[in-house]
């Protein structure tokens, strides 16, 4: 067995056949994994520095017959995927930039075939995308393939001025591990993806601040912090959901604690290191790099304050927040709820360097109030969140404290990606936008929260203690009238997706009242309950079950009652 690194030229080295076996499952990654491919290449273009890619398993294939005109052939044991989708994404972009020449000098072997041979899954559709001609999408009949929509999906995203791909070619780095034919290539695969246990980012951070030298420091800086006790630890270990990953609080917390430093004036971070910075899988060597550049390789410049921070970290954010109900006024027990149950976890490391720093908690709270305001509304509007991590950074970078400066900085922003979506936004979100489930939900929740009476009879759930219901069902069709033509029918389709017809209920109707006709969805029946004991006591639903009826007027009707609580639970032109 040899193991070593190589680069894309060094896999596909214009002599080299790569077989698929035979047995290996279809390609089958989806548009998470092309998102993230085209945002690590894309760093890869901006940086133009070696970037691991992960690594491959190849094995001694078949002898090969005299007139073949390659001179080795080599079995693709682990990184089919991968590899595969480098070659569509290759071909995406050559084409795009009218270089298909490029392409077939990299991967078309000298008797015209791909040095990327696929098993018996995917090589006639890998062989279509090869062989296109253009940067447009291939109709992809059955049987279906993922590789045609991998295709389809670059030829549609690609910008083709923010990927060089020579750069590419040149940085993107594999480990590779050549087993010969003797070897067990299923132990070796099993080891590799089974068997490894990956350091943390902390793990790593801990290594490399604490030695034998510094117990004392590691005692106070750390282990009082991070170890204490059962409790502490439970509490940094915990995890949540973080974009598409999984990620532990004290990961969060070193990310956010190290954004404060990299947004500080003082140190002028190069705006490419900041750009590298931002990448959460290497955090642990972004300190080091950090440290060694910016702060003379001393590490008592992040270690002089990290107790402090982390102890902030620690008060101000609760991953439990949504087993528990939240007040009705403005503060960081509803921004919890914003950042942990509707996973706004970018304004963490604003939300840290607020409360670190801002000492008035009338004024904390009123910049929690405008930051509420701002994320409710764009959910409502269906904005965009892909410019939240920069909004955030730059209000770091330039101090934003107060409630002033922060209402004076959204009202500057000219960038569509993040404004500030007016009432009239607002209003025209309320009747049209469809959002996902857990937006909806959280849209309501918040509502309710901010009006619900001080002295209500029933006590408000947490977030989690809340389903979503559907008011005119999606299966109307079985036990409602029936809509006068296929137009009025599509209008009905249309209008049960907006927030109008949602609702959220303590508990999840029996399919059989969910689907029922109005009366019987608001009374229920025999023992199975209706809307009308699973929303007891909720104010967003309580004038809805007054009604006879339940139809488009009425979801319109309420739509704009909810718009109205909304605008003036999430003032924010009015103090512009």
């Amino acid at each position: 067995m040899k193991a070593g690194e190589i680069l894309i030229s060094g896999i596909f080295n214009g002599s080299r056949l790569l077989e698929v076996p035979f047995y290996q499952r279809a390609y089958v990654w989806q548009e998470e994994q092309w998102e993230r491919l085209l945002e690590d290449l894309k760093y890869v273009t901006k940086i133009r520095q070696q970037y691991f890619m992960g690594s491959i398993i190849l094995k001694s294939g078949r002898t090969l017959n005299t007139w073949e005109k390659y001179s080795e052939c080599r079995v693709v044991i682990d990184g089919q995927q991968r590899l595969t989708t480098l070659l569509i994404f290759m071909k995406a972009l050559c084409l795009k930039k009218n270089e298909n020449d490029l392409f077939e000098r990299d991967f078309i072997l000298e008797d015209g075939s791909i040095a990327l041979c696929h098993g018996q899954n995917d090589v006639e559709a890998f062989k279509t995308v090869v062989e296109a001609k253009a940067d447009a999408p291939i109709d992809n009949v059955k049987p279906k393939s993922q590789i045609i929509d991998a295709f389809n999906y670059f030829c549609e995203n690609i910008e083709p001025d923010l990927y060089d791909r020579s750069t590419i070619r040149k940085n993107l780095q594999f480990v590779c591990i050549d087993l010969a034919e003797d070897e067990d290539e299923q132990q070796v695969f099993d080891t590799i993806n089974s068997l490894g246990v990956r350091l943390t980012t902390a793990e790593l951070l801990k290594n490399y601040f604490f030695n034998q030298n510094n117990v004392d420091e590691y005692k106070q800086k750390w282990l009082d912090v991070f170890e204490k006790d059962d409790e502490a630890k439970t509490y940094w270990e915990t995890e949540i959901e973080a974009g598409r990953i999984r990620r532990s609080m004290i990961d969060l917390f070193f990310d956010s604690y190290f954004q404060i430093f990299v947004q500080d004036s003082c140190y002028s971070v190069l705006s490419e290191d900041k750009l590298m910075y931002d990448r959460v899988d290497r955090l642990a060597k972004s300190y080091q790099h950090f440290i060694n550049k910016y702060c003379n390789g001393d590490k008592n410049v992040i270690l002089s304050s990290l107790k402090e921070y982390a102890e902030c970290f620690r008060k101000s954010f609760d991953p439990s927040c949504c087993e528990r109900s939240i007040p009705a006024t403005y503060g960081i027990e509803r921004l919890n709820v914003l950042i942990f149950g509707l996973k706004n976890t970018t304004m963490i490391p604003y939300i840290l360097y607020l409360a670190k720093n801002v000492t008035n908690q009338n004024e904390f709270n009123q910049i929690c109030r405008v930051l509420e305001s701002y994320i409710m509304r764009r959910i409502v509007v269906h904005a965009t969140t892909k410019s939240y991590n920069r909004l955030y950074t730059s209000l770091i970078l330039n101090q934003i404290c107060d409630t002033k400066s922060l209402l004076d900085r959204l009202s500057n922003v000219n960038d569509s990606t993040t404004f500030v979506p007016t009432d009239t936004d607002l209003e025209n979100g309320f009747k049209n936008t469809k959002l996902y489930n857990l937006q909806t939900k959280g849209i309501l929740y918040f509502i309710e929260s901010g009006i619900r009476p001080a002295n209500s009879a029933t006590v408000l759930l947490g977030f989690n203690g809340y389903s979503l219901e559907h008011l005119l069902p999606k299966k109307w069709r079985n036990n409602w009238l029936a809509c006068e033509n296929d137009e009025a029918a599509r209008e009905r389709d249309s209008k049960l997706l907006t927030i109008g017809n949602l609702a959220i209920i303590t508990q999840s109707l029996n399919a059989s009242i969910r689907d029922s006709d109005w009366t019987t969805k608001k009374e229920g029946k025999k023992n199975k309950p209706g809307l009308i004991l699973c929303a007891a006591g909720l104010n967003t639903l309580k004038e809805a079950l007054t009604k006879t009826d339940w139809n488009e007027a009425e979801i319109d009707a309420r739509a704009h009652w909810l718009y109205e609580e909304a605008a003036k639970l999430w003032k924010i032109y009015d103090a512009l």
